[in-house]
Formats: C-alpha cells, sequence, structure tokens
C-alpha cells in the first residue's frame, strides 16, 4: 500500500508541476526537503536517545508493572493477543500516556518501540497485524488531555483565552479516537488475515533493532531505607517551589490562569523527568547506566528510520510545491465552508495528516492573519490538537518494526483523521460560536 501512495504522491506532483509551471518549485523542495528530513531526523535521535533512556529506568523500577495492573482490564480488551505483561503492552501503555499530556517527544520513542515488541509478537513479520493497527489508529487519534503545545503558541500570539481550545480538542479527540478504535476492529473483519501473506524478506531488517524480551520488564524491587521517601521529597519540593512562583506572579498583577497554562506548559516535562529519576533512584535501580543503555538503543532506532523518513517527507514536500494540493483547496473550499469548515482552514486540514510541520506553519500563519481568538483561529488550533500526521506516523513506526505490508492501517488513521476534523468543526461550534 505505501509503495502505490509514495509513488502516486510523487507522480502526480510532477505531472502537476509540468502542466502548471512549477517544476522549478518542485525541483528544488526534491532537495530542501531531503535536507530538511535529515534535519529533523537528527533532532529526533536526541529524543529518541533521552526518553529511551527514561523507559529504560522507569521499567527497572518496576513502574510498568504498576502501570500495567491499573490500565490492564482497558488494555487486554483493546489488545487481547498481546500478553499484559509483555513490553509492547508497556510502551503502548506509556505512549497513550505521553500523548495524552502532550508530550509528543516523549510518546514518539515510546510509540515506535511498541512497535518493534510488537513484531516480536508477529506470526508473519514484516505485516501489519490487527495490533499493529489497532496502535497506529489510537496513536493517530489519541485523546489529548493537554493540547500544551498549541497553547504556546496561541500565547505567543496574543490570544485572551489561550487554553480556549482545552475543552474542544478533548471532545474532539474522544471522538475521533472512539471512531479510531471502530474503525480498526471493524476493517480487520474485511481484509486478508496476517496469515494470508507470505513472509517479507525485507522485514528481517527489523531484527537489526534489538530491543529487551518478554522477560525483561524488570521485577519489583522495593525502595531502600533511605530513599524510600525520594520521590516525595521531590513533590513536596516543587510543590513549594510552584507555590512561590505563583504568589510572585499574583504579587506582579499576573492572572492566576495565565499562571497555572505557563507552569503546566514550562514545568511539566522536567517535572515528569525529575520523577523518573527520584522514582528510579529510590528502588535501587543504577539510573546512570540504564539511562545509557536505553540511549543506545534509542539511536540505533532512531538512525534506522531516517530512510523512512526522507522518503515521505520529500513526496509531501514536492506535492506542496507543485501546486496541486493548493488547487485542490480552491476546487473544494467552497464545499467545505458549507459545512463548517472554512476555506482558510482547509489548507489546515489536508496537510495535517501529510506534513506536522507544514500544518503547524500554515495554523501559525492563519493566526497571525485572522487573530488566534476568531472562529478560524479557535478552529485550526483545535484540528492542530485532534489530528496526527497519520502519513509520518505510519513511515516512521512501520519503517522501524520492518513492516512492509500495512493492510488496513492506512484506512484506519484517515478515518480518524476525518473523525477529528469532524469532532474540531463541531465542538468549536457548539463551544464557542
Amino acid at each position: 500500500m505505501m509503495n502505490y501512495i509514495w509513488m502516486g504522491l510523487i507522480v502526480s506532483a510532477v505531472l502537476y508541476g509540468a502542466f502548471a509551471g512549477t517544476m522549478a518549485e518542485v525541483s528544488r523542495a526534491s532537495i530542501d526537503s531531503a535536507t530538511s528530513s535529515v534535519t529533523l531526523a537528527i533532532g529526533l535521535i536526541g529524543a529518541m536517545a533521552f526518553w529511551l533512556g527514561m523507559m529504560r529506568i522507569v521499567r527497572e523500577a518496576g513502574l510498568f508493572h504498576i502501570l500495567a495492573r491499573k490500565l490492564r482490564p482497558v488494555m487486554t480488551w483493546l489488545f487481547p493477543d498481546v500478553p499484559p505483561d509483555h513490553p509492547a503492552m508497556s510502551a503502548m501503555i506509556m505512549n497513550v500516556a505521553a500523548n495524552m499530556l502532550g508530550l509528543a517527544n516523549a510518546a514518539t520513542p515510546f510509540g515506535i518501540k511498541a512497535m518493534i515488541e510488537l513484531n516480536r509478537l508477529n506470526p508473519v513479520p514484516g505485516v501489519a497485524t490487527n495490533a499493529m493497527v489497532l496502535f497506529l489508529a489510537i496513536n493517530t487519534s489519541n485523546v489529548a488531555l493537554f493540547p500544551l503545545g498549541v497553547i504556546a503558541l496561541r500565547a505567543a500570539a496574543g490570544s485572551d483565552n489561550p487554553g480556549g481550545i482545552w475543552i474542544p480538542t478533548l471532545l474532539a479527540t474522544t471522538f475521533s479516537t472512539a471512531v479510531g478504535i471502530l474503525a480498526a476492529k471493524t476493517l480487520q473483519r474485511f481484509v486478508a488475515p496476517v496469515e494470508a501473506y507470505a513472509a517479507d524478506e525485507s522485514a528481517g531488517e527489523a531484527a537489526l533493532v534489538e530491543g529487551p524480551e518478554a522477560s525483561d520488564l524488570g521485577g519489583r524491587p522495593e525502595a531502600t531505607a533511605s530513599g524510600r521517601w525520594l520521590p516525595l521529597a521531590f513533590v513536596a519540593a516543587i510543590a513549594i517551589a510552584a507555590s512561590w512562583t505563583i504568589a510572585d506572579g499574583l504579587a506582579g498583577g499576573t492572572g492566576f490562569g495565565e499562571i497555572a497554562r505557563t507552569m503546566i506548559s514550562d514545568w511539566l516535562l522536567p517535572v515528569l523527568i525529575g520523577l523518573i529519576l527520584c522514582f528510579g533512584f529510590s528502588r535501587r535501580v543504577s539510573v546512570y547506566d540504564a539511562a545509557i543503555a536505553g540511549a543506545r538503543e534509542g539511536f540505533e532506532v532512531a538512525v534506522r528510520i531516517i530512510p523512512y523518513l526522507v522518503a515521505i517527507l520529500v513526496a509531501v514536500g514536492m506535492l506542496r510545491a507543485s501546486g496541486l494540493l493548493g488547487a485542490f483547496i480552491e476546487l473544494v473550499g467552497p464545499w467545505t465552508s458549507a459545512v463548517g469548515l472554512p476555506a482558510e482552514a482547509l489548507p489546515m486540514a489536508l496537510l495535517r495528516p501529510l506534513s506536522g510541520s507544514g500544518a503547524y506553519a500554515v495554523m501559525a500563519e492563519i493566526m497571525q492573519s485572522q487573530g488566534p481568538d476568531s472562529h478560524v483561529g479557535y478552529l485550526v488550533s483545535t484540528l492542530q490538537g485532534s489530528t496526527e500526521t497519520t502519513f509520518y506516523v505510519l513511515a516512521v513506526y512501520f519503517g522501524a518494526a520492518g513492516v512492509s505490508k500495512i493492510r488496513h492501517a492506512l484506512a484506519a488513521g484517515l478515518i480518524a483523521d476525518v473523525a477529528g476534523v469532524i469532532g474540531a468543526v463541531v465542538a468549536v461550534a457548539l463551544l464557542l460560536g
């Protein structure tokens, strides 16, 4: 499937560019997109290495057992083919949790790790299993509790209510996640089962990235006597510092809501890192050694996905540069405006599944020209938090696991994306007018 999609994107861009006289732009985009994709991948290496290091600490500290126990009923129901104590389940739980908190940089390493581990359970390596497709659909549409990145951008754009998209985004992502799960579960009944596919010879590349075996979840180490209270002491210190910051801000005339939004955006990630380290140390984990071991694995995975990243971003860049995307928007814009999706927001809705950076740039431009608190400004902000770069996720996650036959994964992901757009349009119309 990806073979046809990728070729179709590039051939369409070249043909349209030839007739539209934009071949110079298409040519530049083929080079610039390749360069920028490697730059993006290099940045991803750091995030992958660091967060898989954190994941290793959490695993060795035994936290996965706690998380798995709390989420086991739901996850077991959703993923009956994945053993509850398998590393795949742990990685999926961490990915979903990170996405819900708006920690996209942390979620990606966990998602890639989950795909690699799910491929270990795969009866036909190289072919997407039902569990892989369902996980991708959930990842594409994940419920967003804190869309921190979008809130921060709205604040920077001068919004009077940067957090106004919180409830619309929560409603839209809840709807898209439910639709994504339903789509994945329904479509799997109409496609050939995994066992019907011949093993893909190229799928053996997945073995190049070695992860922990099913038994390497870590034990359940008890806290040391001296370290038992370390996480609580850390939390208490953070609470004192937060109280001091809030009091200082209020004394300076800053509203409590603005202080809270700023603190959530700026404090959440560092506090999470500190908690992981304190928890691991209190459970007698050698946190530095564990972080290095996990980072080494993250570096190998990140390097391995560079070819997949280059391929998809070059295709998307050429498509945008050719003008085909703009022509399509001009054609269907009047129709979408009639159902609540203004033509100004349509580029954002179409680009989001293809290019995260492109959609982000469109959102920023719309908020500058239309205003962050306009109807269109609220809508594109909600769209950014309610949909995902499906093609990017497909290329990176499946590429890391060596999966070449994606079965119904693209259909499930795009259905979830459409549901996210519909949910955003309805939520913004009902709650924000």
